[in-house]
């Protein structure tokens, strides 16, 4: 369920960079968003109260933080390619394990990560610096919305909480995304393609990501979702012809293993309740 939902996600994150042009991140991030809840509330039919206040504030904030990391990803990939701005987001849960653990060895993999996101940054790198500060507070949001995915998949049954925050996450880019696209949300190719880019980076990889978090430790998650910079780095070669220096391949796979180091020390714990 992780592996697809990694594809998916970059899968989806390459057809999102051909709206750009005509909608702006913005206006894409609210397709993606406005038909992924579409879709999952037809699916799922959420009761709002159903769970209680506890429950309606949750999905509050997950919500905030589907918008958030969403906005801030794609502002991200307006200006960087997309193996090097998923590498920089990942700092975000790369941190969350860092956090958690206390071994020695950790400070092993923190050199490592630091020295591939340094590579990354060179001088001579093709990253601008806004297109690494989106990134990384993408990654931050992503590290939030790790920590309550667990939460919200066992207060509410199925999907239905990920229904309810990802409308809660489409209201919230109503009026950026507007104020982005205009006129050109209207457009029957570009709402296709924002349709497309909904079920395949919203629909498909979280609901995958909710159902893994109730079979497997959050530490196996971690590890799994570790291939991210890599396979969206392969994607982003095949799919958007863009090509790496061998040295921002080296970066990159230097945060890799420091992900799968430092989140690999949970593995082992048992899997989140249901």
């Amino acid at each position: 369920m992780v592996v697809g939902a990694v594809v998916s996600v970059q899968l989806g994150s390459a057809a999102a960079t051909t709206l750009f042009d005509q909608v702006g991140p913005a206006g894409a991030v609210l397709y993606r968003l406005l038909f992924a809840a579409l879709l999952l509330w037809a699916i799922w039919r959420p009761g709002l109260m159903e769970a209680g206040r506890e429950g309606l504030v949750l999905v509050i904030a997950f919500g905030v933080a589907l918008a958030g990391m969403n906005f801030s990803f794609y502002e991200s990939l307006d200006r960087i390619d997309l193996g090097i701005a998923v590498t920089f987001e990942f700092v975000g849960p790369l941190l969350v394990g860092l956090l958690a653990s206390r071994r020695p060895l950790d400070l092993v993999w923190v050199a490592s990560a630091a020295a591939g996101v340094l590579l990354l940054t060179r001088p001579s790198g093709s990253a601008s610096a806004a297109g690494i500060g989106f990134a990384l507070l993408a990654g931050a949001f992503w590290a939030v919305y790790i920590l309550l995915s667990a939460r919200v998949g066992r207060v509410f049954p199925g999907g239905r909480g990920l229904a309810l925050a990802m409308a809660v996450a489409a209201v919230l880019m109503i009026a950026p995304g507007t104020a982005s696209a205009g006129g050109d949300l209207l457009d029957p190719a570009a709402a296709a393609v924002g349709a497309a880019t909904a079920v395949l980076s919203s629909v498909i990889p979280y609901s995958l990501e909710l159902e893994a978090l109730r079979r497997i430790a959050v530490g196996t998650f971690g590890v799994l979702m570790s291939l991210e910079p890599a396979v969206a780095a392969l994607i982003g070669l095949v799919a958007l012809g863009q090509g790496l220096a061998g040295v921002d391949v080296f970066g990159i796979g230097l945060v890799v293993v420091a992900s799968v180091g430092v989140l690999g020390a949970g593995a082992v714990r048992a899997p989140t309740e249901v």
